[in-house]
């Protein structure tokens, strides 16, 4: 296939690409996340924002650089080929536990609430069927299914409004009111949520207008900042301090504050949409973990997504406790903060290497 034809996304795939992955299961539990800060959480996310528009700049240097090449191949490139298919190799292996991660806490999700007396099995199941199919499409087919899920988010915001109403303006003030301490965990924790947007890195080759790839991320990152910014808030006003320190799927219970005469569980309805954005951040991670196999075995085949499938399945259904998985999924998230620096790295090592040539 010709260079030409693999760049299949345009500026509004880019977008939602960014903004679907970034919120997945993240934003559900961000205020108890970020709950050490109190009621003086409700702006961290505008600082996240800042943060990430930040880091975003290093990745799509490097991606400039090497405008036909994903991060598994700037590493081969920069690094040398084995050293790059060592660090590729756990790039793959950090996304199949984030993405088994994923999965795992929404089936959680769904059996501490609507399925209590049944095993999670035929739910994973069919669950990695929809992502295989999915995935099978490509970065294109993935992209337009982000696409969708822009809908299901605003409906959310919707549900969100009877807590609105019955908020107090008063939990905003005063502002500030935290330690360094709190701030630290805060960020350590919270920064979690709004990943995502690291993955640019991959499907950048795809990209038609690479040159405008900064600024269709970035648009992208501010509209799950606001999405972020808006239910952090709302939890805020409704809940108490204690409330947002130990309720871990916050965001999902602001809907029980709804009220209709003919539905009585809200939040089962939010559960159940919430669906499709899991779906949508997972399978731009199974994508990516399948690019990293095709790299390491320098072969393109279908059969590696399948495999990959089965592997997360097995992760998800490990014979462990619930506190051994928890750690492993969170030992997952933190060494995807490796990735936001990864890019600077890089980029150290091209000027290095450009400066060599330059005085040979």
């Amino acid at each position: 296939m010709s260079t030409n034809n693999q760049k299949v996304l345009n500026g509004y795939h880019v977008v939602f690409l960014v903004q679907s992955v970034m919120i997945g299961t993240g934003i559900l539990s961000l205020p108890q996340k970020v709950s050490s800060l109190g009621y003086s959480q409700a702006f961290m996310p505008l600082l996240f924002g800042v943060i990430a528009s930040l880091t975003l700049w290093p990745m799509i240097w490097i991606n400039g650089k090497y405008p036909n090449a994903n991060l598994f191949r700037i590493n081969e490139i920069l690094l040398g080929k084995w050293l790059g298919k060592i660090i590729n190799f756990f790039f793959v292996l950090q996304f199949i536990v984030f993405c088994a991660g994923i999965i795992s806490n929404y089936m959680h999700l769904i059996q501490s609430t609507a399925l209590q007396e049944q095993t999670i099995t035929l739910p994973v199941f069919c669950f990695l069927l929809l992502l295989v199919y999915i995935v099978s499409g490509d970065i294109k087919s993935i992209a337009r299914f982000c696409m969708l899920t822009i809908f299901i988010m605003i409906g959310m915001v919707f549900f969100t409004s009877w807590a609105f109403e019955k908020g107090e303006m008063s939990h905003f003030l005063p502002l500030f009111n935290f330690t360094g301490a709190e701030f630290y965990d805060a960020m350590k924790r919270g920064y979690l949520s709004i990943l995502g947007y690291e993955l640019i890195m991959f499907y950048y080759p795809y990209i038609v207008q690479q040159k405008k790839a900064f600024k269709h991320s970035l648009i992208g990152i501010w509209i799950s900042i606001l999405f972020c910014f808006i239910t952090t808030a709302i939890s805020v006003m409704y809940y108490s301090e204690w409330q947002l320190k130990n309720i871990e799927f916050s965001v999902l219970n602001l809907f029980k504050a709804g009220e209709f005469s003919f539905v009585e569980r809200i939040d089962i309805i939010g559960i159940t949409l919430w669906v499709f954005l899991i779906l949508s951040t997972v399978a731009t991670y199974l994508w990516c973990a399948k690019k990293g196999v095709d790299s390491l075995i320098s072969k393109n085949s279908k059969v590696y997504l399948y495999i990959l499938a089965i592997i997360i399945f097995f992760v998800v259904k490990m014979p462990f406790s619930r506190n051994f998985q928890d750690k492993l999924f969170i030992g997952s998230n933190y060494v995807a903060y490796m990735m936001i620096i990864w890019p600077i790295f890089l980029s150290i090592v091209y000027l290095l290497r450009k400066k060599k040539q330059v005085q040979s």
